[in-house]
Formats: C-alpha cells, sequence, structure tokens
C-alpha cells in the first residue's frame, strides 16, 4: 500500500483506487497494534506494582466492541469488490510489475497479495478463541461473565458480517450476468431482490439434439440461454465468486440469449430418471422439468443433465 501510495505521488498509476483495493488497512492496522500495546503496559504496571487493580475489563470493552470489531467490519465488507478489483488490475502490465516487485519483498514470505488481503478476516474469525482463553484463565467471576458476554456478541457479530457479505457477493454475481444475459424483460427483473439458488453448467437434451446451455435459476422462474462466443474482452472485470468456466466465457466477451419462455416456479415440477435411462443413455446427474399451464397440463418437458449431483 505504501509503495502504491509512492508511485503515485510520482505520477504513476494515478487510475488505481487505493480504498477499493486496500480499504481501512491502514486505520485497521494502527488499532490492532495498539490493542497488544495497551494490554501489555496494563499488565507491566501491575507487575511493577502490585497493589495497582488490573482492569483488562475495561481494554476488551473498547477494542472488541468499539474500535477493532467496527474498523475490522469494514474492512471485511470490501474484501470482495478489492478481490474484485485486484484480477482486474492484474491484466495490466504496469500494475503487474508493480505487483512482482512487491512480492518479492521478504516481508512477503512468499505470499502473494490476495493470501495478504485475506489476513485480517482470518484474523477476526480468531477473536471469540482469543476472548475464550482469556476467560479461562480469568479467576473474577465477574470478570468471567463479561468477557463471556462480549465473546458471544463478537460472534454474533461475525454472524452478522457473514449475511453481509453474503448479500454483497450475491448483488455483484446478479450485476455480472445481467450483463452478459440478452432478453430485454430479463434486465427489470434482475434488478430486483433476487437471491441466485443454484449457479452451474447443465446440457438440454432434446430428441437427438445435444446443446449446451448455461442455466440459471432464480427464486421466481428458471429459464435457458444458449451461449455464443465473442470478441477477447480480458480486461473486464469478473466476480471472482463466479464459477472458473463462466469466468473464462466473460473474460472472452461471451453472452448468453435466452432460448424460450421462462418456467414460474408455481408451474414446473421436477422428476427424476429412470435408471435405466441413467444406464443406457449415460443420464447421470440428470432431471426432468415439465413445465405446466395455468390448468395443470404439461405444455413442456425438458431433459436436463448436470455436471454434478444438484443439492436437495
Amino acid at each position: 500500500m505504501n509503495t502504491l501510495k509512492y508511485l503515485q505521488s510520482n505520477e504513476f498509476l494515478l487510475d488505481v483506487d487505493l480504498w477499493r483495493l486496500f480499504a481501512n488497512l491502514e486505520e485497521l492496522n494502527k488499532i490492532s497494534l495498539n490493542f497488544p500495546k495497551t494490554f501489555f503496559e496494563t499488565v507491566k504496571e501491575h507487575v511493577s506494582k502490585s497493589d495497582s487493580p488490573t482492569d483488562f475489563s475495561s481494554i476488551l470493552r473498547k477494542f472488541f466492541q468499539g474500535d477493532l470489531c467496527q474498523t475490522h467490519q469494514i474492512y471485511c465488507l470490501n474484501y470482495t469488490s478489492a478481490v474484485f478489483c485486484l484480477e482486474n488490475l492484474r491484466q495490466r502490465k504496469d500494475f503487474g510489475i508493480y505487483l512482482k516487485w512487491c512480492e518479492q519483498n521478504e516481508q512477503c514470505k512468499r505470499l502473494h497479495l490476495p493470501d495478504l488481503l485475506v489476513a485480517p478476516l482470518h484474523q477476526l474469525t480468531r477473536d471469540p478463541h482469543l476472548l475464550n482463553n482469556i476467560w479461562k484463565r480469568s479467576t473474577d467471576e465477574r470478570e468471567k461473565g463479561f468477557i463471556w458476554s462480549l465473546k458471544e456478541k463478537v460472534e454474533k457479530s461475525i454472524r452478522d458480517l457473514e449475511g453481509k457479505g453474503k448479500w454483497l457477493d450475491n448483488f455483484q454475481k446478479f450485476r455480472q450476468l445481467q450483463e452478459i444475459i440478452i432478453w430485454p424483460q430479463v434486465s427489470s427483473f434482475l434488478k430486483a431482490n433476487r437471491l441466485l439458488l443454484h449457479e452451474g453448467r447443465l446440457t438440454l437434451a432434446v430428441s437427438i439434439l445435444h446443446e449446451q446451455m448455461a442455466d440459471n435459476q432464480l427464486t421466481n422462474f428458471i429459464f435457458y440461454s444458449q451461449k455464443y462466443g465473442g470478441s477477447d474482452t480480458s480486461l473486464i472485470p469478473v466476480c471472482p465468486s463466479l464459477t472458473p468456466e463462466l469466468q473464462s466465457f466473460i473474460r472472452e466477451g461471451g453472452f448468453c440469449t435466452v432460448l424460450a419462455q421462462p418456467i414460474p416456479l408455481d408451474r414446473l415440477i421436477l422428476r427424476n430418471t429412470d435408471s435405466i435411462h441413467i444406464t443406457v443413455f449415460s443420464l447421470g446427474n440428470a432431471f426432468l422439468i415439465q413445465h405446466e399451464n395455468r390448468y395443470r397440463q404439461c405444455v413442456a418437458v425438458f431433459l436436463s443433465q448436470a455436471q454434478t449431483r444438484l443439492p436437495r
């Protein structure tokens, strides 16, 4: 981060957003270092003055209910965006030179920038374990009760953070899907508050015709779309949580055109394929999608085969 600041002060890599890549890392680093420093100063004072009361509770309260916890959350919520940004920047020659030079520094211990960026997330998940160890070694019952309560609050904070992180990840996925799906009506639909239930490749088998399809299952309907190749656009930013196959497809400038009318989930019936068909026609992980009209009459049947067993 400091190297990038220096380069930008000398008119290099000015278009790189420092905050998007490193967020509040500087503040997080300062507060994280301040915690053990304050903690050991209290221990030192207690040892040098035997009659000095230990005030560990106020230190723990300050950092785990205030500065440290909040600063960690801000960093973690930006992490997915940082990885997204980094994947895009790595395609550039000038940024690649900067990155390679930095990663050769012995302080990196042969770790790459993505490994270093994720470190604060790992640290956050270790905080409850740290508080639990302090709780075990505490002898004052009142203090033990406070530390246990604090540990539970930190654990709840982490769970809430995971929920926010999943929402952001889902939002980025939908924004990316919206850019590659060619169907006028789907644009406004994807802008709504939707949840991507499953992502992966399906093969649609119709009679003797076999075509590779991109399947996107949404909370209200399912639709099939045909993949088409495009020009190489390797600098397009790609959401890192998408499957590698879909990431590669987007980087190649591919797009998907919706083939037929989407099937509302309330008019859709899933059926398993017979074991004999699985054996004879090599239809492992296959299932039938039956589309019914409002009179419960079957209007279409699709035989789909997934690469892996679909989750229930």
